[in-house]
């Protein structure tokens, strides 16, 4: 099954699945992203999608915590 790509920095050529990757290869910040793919060093137009593409990607590596596991708090 092939899997489309969203560009989401057209002056660097970087796409959704080139930060995921990133992320998925151990980058935690956007300097570091920045660093590694070159998004949003131009125009800078791509940076809050950079951005939300990153934390959703950070946000998938976090492991859920099942329901039944968490702590009760007295309200």
């Amino acid at each position: 099954m092939f899997e489309a790509s969203m560009y989401v920095c057209v002056c660097n050529s970087v796409t959704d699945k080139t930060i995921r990757k990133a992320v998925a290869n151990g980058v935690r910040t956007f300097k570091q992203l920045q660093q590694e793919t070159e998004v949003a060093t131009c125009c800078g137009k791509c940076a809050s999608c950079a951005r939300g593409v990153m934390d959703e990607a950070l946000e998938a590596q976090q492991p859920r915590q099942p329901m039944w596991n968490l702590a009760l708090v007295p309200g």
